[in-house]
């Protein structure tokens, strides 16, 4: 597949909206949607790609990527997971109870602030008042660096309390207009938040699964959805995870990839400063700061450590 020449002769313009293994879901300018599968062995198309793709019989063959403005995914040692390209904002979704990852919700805002995607971070369960109240001060730090944040307090679809009228229309307002991916980890809430603003997605989920997978419930795949009939505001949902690997990421930019940190590393003597060791290193200075609240915590100085070591190891 080509990215980013001229479009080809015969070719249909395309969005990606699910995808399973090879095969994908292509809805065309009209609103219809066909299989689609790329011509190599391996497929390089993620949800929310826009494509060139060519009709043949029932189904189509995809001819070429169009140029992405970011790509989100996470990448370990054994393998790159990507969850969604060109998307306007990631809503991190985690619940007050059991208590959420910090370590989780430090690596998708890194992950997103390295490809310049919009983060916004979403607790939910805010009914359960003491558990809530517990993970909303923890949540604190990253209120204080810029980062917009949302309460929720979403219900399963067994549960017959309604969703809170005003969050929902905050969370509508926060969502209109943009292609937003919803990440986090298992059980925080995804599948119910989709089922609150999509009430047909298990529908669409289970047409587009059988489609794509022969009837295969995919529980590992990516879906977009439009919450509104012009199509101009989509939710994204990705499978859970448990964990984040950032091994795309290179070490000396972790700092800048962490605004607590990026504020206070312009303060270093050594351009080059890991923040860990150095002297005139203005991240410890602050970290060690006595004379006011420092503004990056010992748990966030900790978990900088874990991360620059971690990455370090990963580099051949």
């Amino acid at each position: 597949m080509r990215a980013g020449a001229a479009p080809l002769s015969g070719t249909q313009a395309g969005l990606v909206v699910a995808g399973f293994g090879r095969h994908v879901m292509v809805e065309t300018e009209s609103g219809q949607r066909v299989i689609c599968h790329p011509r190599g062995k391996k497929s390089q198309v993620v949800v929310g790609d826009r494509i060139r793709w060519l009709p043949s019989q029932d189904e189509g063959t995809i001819e070429k990527i169009e140029e992405r403005s970011n790509l989100f995914y996470r990448q370990d040692e054994m393998r790159t997971k990507s969850f969604a390209a060109n998307l306007d904002q990631v809503l991190i979704l985690m619940a007050a109870e059991p208590e959420f990852s910090e370590s989780q919700l430090t690596r998708a805002l890194i992950a997103a602030e390295a490809e310049r995607i919009e983060p916004v971070i979403a607790l939910n369960k805010s009914d359960l008042a003491e558990p809530f109240g517990r993970a909303w001060t923890k949540l604190a730090p990253y209120r204080a660096m810029g980062y917009q944040m949302i309460s929720l307090a979403i219900k399963p679809k067994a549960e017959t309390a309604p969703a809170d009228e005003q969050q929902t229309l905050a969370l509508m307002e926060l969502l209109r207009h943009k292609k937003t991916l919803v990440l986090g980890p298992s059980g925080a809430g995804k599948s119910s938040l989709t089922n609150l603003l999509v009430p047909g997605a298990r529908v669409l989920t289970a047409e587009i699964s059988q489609a794509l997978n022969s009837g295969k419930h995919t529980t590992t795949s990516t879906t977009l959805y439009w919450i509104d009939e012009a199509r101009t505001t989509a939710l994204i949902d990705s499978p859970g995870f448990q964990e984040f690997g950032l091994r795309h990421i290179e070490p000396m930019q972790l700092a800048q990839l962490m605004p607590d940190f990026k504020a206070h590393a312009q303060n270093c003597k050594f351009y080059n400063c890991t923040h860990l060791h150095e002297p005139g290193c203005g991240v410890i200075a602050e970290v060690k700061s006595a004379s006011a609240a420092s503004s990056i915590s010992a748990a966030r100085y900790r978990l900088y450590g874990e991360l620059f070591e971690e990455l370090s190891q990963t580099r051949f």
